[in-house]
């Protein structure tokens, strides 16, 4: 299961092979499973933004981080590795495939109790959940943020960051929705509406970031935001 997207930068090419070579790279096992997905072309997060997330969280100091889209279990581990024993990560995913993978990936890093993977759709779990979260990571589904982000807002805390991962589409939101393909209109309406509801939300602080497919982080500044 290949992102198209992955392979066409928003910055240029050599900007992102400086980024993606001369940044730390990750050590042992993490490192290990890092460069096995980027050889198969297993997407997940790549190397610029993973030592932004690692940098971020180094300054947040997070406890309980809610993930939205496990995949292989890469970001989650990332996550729960950066924030040490004292912090706590919580993932959701659908795919039988990625869970199986993912709870390999948890066993081979020895994260297993630092890290509780909800399987099914977070559109049924979202509304479960009670607890507040420092940190919310969505990486799943483009055209479900939007649908996902009130109950984000819910449940991060005032001052918390939600970070939302691949919100650029490759630059093609800036295109006309007639010139996007048929199978991808779904998903540029979606990413345009979260655009226009986030950027300009008087109770939101939020900024973008051109690493990998683009980023937005999002901060809330009242207890109860009304979208």
């Amino acid at each position: 299961m290949q992102n198209e997207m992955m392979r066409r930068p928003i910055v240029k090419q050599e900007i992102v092979e400086f980024m993606r070579s001369k940044q730390k790279q990750l050590p042992g096992k993490i490192g290990e499973i890092e460069r096995a997905a980027n050889q198969k072309g297993v997407p997940i997060i790549p190397h610029e933004t993973v030592v932004f997330l690692q940098f971020l969280l180094g300054q947040i100091q997070p406890k309980n981080i809610l993930e939205i889209g496990a995949a292989i279990g890469f970001s989650s581990s990332l996550m729960a590795q950066t924030i040490g024993n004292g912090g706590h990560v919580t993932t959701i995913d659908r795919f039988d495939v990625m869970i199986e993978k993912a709870k390999n990936t948890y066993k081979q890093l020895d994260l297993e109790q630092q890290v509780t993977l909800l399987e099914g759709q977070a559109a049924d779990i979202l509304p479960t959940l009670t607890e507040g979260y420092d940190f919310i990571f969505m990486d799943s589904a483009k055209s479900k943020y939007i649908e996902f982000l009130p109950e984000c807002l819910r449940l991060i805390k005032t001052k918390g960051v939600i970070m939302i991962d691949d919100v650029f589409q490759a630059g093609t939101i800036l295109q006309p929705i007639e010139e996007i393909h048929r199978s991808q209109r779904a998903i540029h309406r979606k990413l345009n509406e979260l655009m226009d509801t986030v950027l300009t939300h008087p109770d939101l602080t939020s900024t973008l970031v051109p690493l990998g497919d683009g980023i937005l982080l999002i901060t809330k500044e009242t207890d109860n935001v009304q979208l």
